[in-house]
């Protein structure tokens, strides 16, 4: 109790705490998890809670990772593989998803898909040499046909990389999922070269260096132990110091889902994501920390009394096909339940409002993004 009665009264701040005081705070250890809930309740800046209505677009399914815990990588030999969408298709899903008027194109594929020979078969038809230039060229394409923002999310790029998207698109994502190394030992990343924390971390600071804004997390649930969530986040801390650029930080918890290697793994208690969501919020007052509602189906509005004050992007067309096991809520639901606990249901972009300025975008995407704030703003 003396720790959490301590940041309660202001007599020491989150930057004060030692990391086993971190420890502590996300074991309970001597602390009360009530307590420790409305602390980090307490540093949320606005009773609103915020979701982005998005379109989930799956480029290909193809990855050179294979993590134990995956529900997205297919193999190439698989019948129901995607082994690269045609631009047809994606406008085709995009203009379709103006009609429930979303404003957020998710764009996800695998690591380094374009390795496989596959996928450089299918790009070579459409002419291209390489993914990102696709990838540049589709996004492109929606800022100048839809109403649509592009947000690309398909693993480590390298600056150059992250330096040519960042003309047309409005926002980046990479899950740092943990900084340990010894996980890629383990059954969730050792057949996953792209998971080594170097390298994530890498991609991140870059999109710190290039003031892309930046959505990154960690996930909950896959034999971790508790002293590396806290390094986790501590590094998370650490470049979002040093650059500002991260707008949102998911806390995941890994679900079993048949199939998957790790099926058999037990899933993280209710108590581990609460007391982790709240580190979260202490350690991030002024980032969103995001909750995927749709993993949380039963138990979603225990995190907004924990600190969350975001619930994602959530599509009223496309499953998630990262967790095509888990369906989206609808937006009734979430209204429901945000308003349930005090709070006001917000729609945004996948550029947060604060971003949306000539330090972090310019010309057609900040002009698309000005444009679509100003209609939430007004609606």
């Amino acid at each position: 109790m003396e720790i959490i009665d301590s940041l309660s009264n202001g007599k020491i701040t989150i930057a004060d705490l030692s990391k086993e005081d971190l420890l502590d705070l996300i074991t309970c250890e001597g602390q009360d998890v009530n307590d420790l809930m409305k602390l980090a309740n307490s540093k949320k800046e606005e009773t609103e809670v915020t979701y982005s209505k998005n379109v989930f677009i799956p480029v290909t399914e193809i990855c050179k990772n294979d993590c134990g815990y995956c529900n997205f990588k297919k193999t190439p030999d698989d019948p129901d593989a995607i082994i690269l969408k045609k631009p047809e298709e994606i406008l085709k899903t995009l203009k379709e998803s103006e009609r429930y008027d979303c404003k957020e194109a998710l764009f996800t594929f695998g690591e380094d898909a374009d390795e496989e020979e596959a996928v450089k078969i299918a790009l070579d038809k459409l002419g291209y040499s390489n993914i990102i230039d696709y990838t540049y060229d589709f996004s492109k394409s929606t800022l100048e046909n839809t109403q649509l923002l592009p947000h690309t999310n398909c693993g480590n790029m390298t600056y150059r990389q992250m330096k040519k998207l960042k003309e047309v698109n409005v926002s980046m994502g990479l899950m740092l999922e943990n900084s340990s190394k010894r996980l890629m030992k383990t059954i969730a990343h050792k057949k996953s070269p792209g998971k080594l924390p170097k390298r994530r971390i890498e991609t991140i600071t870059n999109a710190g260096k290039l003031k892309i804004p930046y959505t990154t997390g960690i996930l909950i649930g896959i034999g971790e132990t508790k002293e590396e969530v806290v390094d986790s986040l501590l590094t998370i801390k650490k470049i979002q110091e040093k650059y500002g650029h991260i707008q949102e930080i998911i806390i995941q918890n890994f679900t079993r889902a048949p199939g998957m290697e790790m099926e058999d793994y037990t899933e993280p208690t209710l108590l581990d994501m609460i007391r982790t969501v709240c580190l979260g919020k202490l350690l991030f007052d002024d980032v969103s920390i995001q909750v995927p509602p749709n993993l949380n189906y039963e138990t979603a509005q225990v995190f907004l009394l924990s600190g969350a004050d975001d619930w994602g992007g959530v599509s009223p067309l496309t499953e998630d096909y990262v967790n095509p096991t888990s369906p989206w809520p609808t937006l009734e639901h979430l209204n429901r339940l945000t308003v349930d606990c005090g709070n006001t249901l917000k729609e945004r972009l996948a550029v947060y409002k604060k971003y949306i300025n000539e330090d972090y975008l310019d010309g057609l995407t900040l002009n698309h993004a000005i444009e679509l704030q100003n209609r939430i703003d007004n609606s």
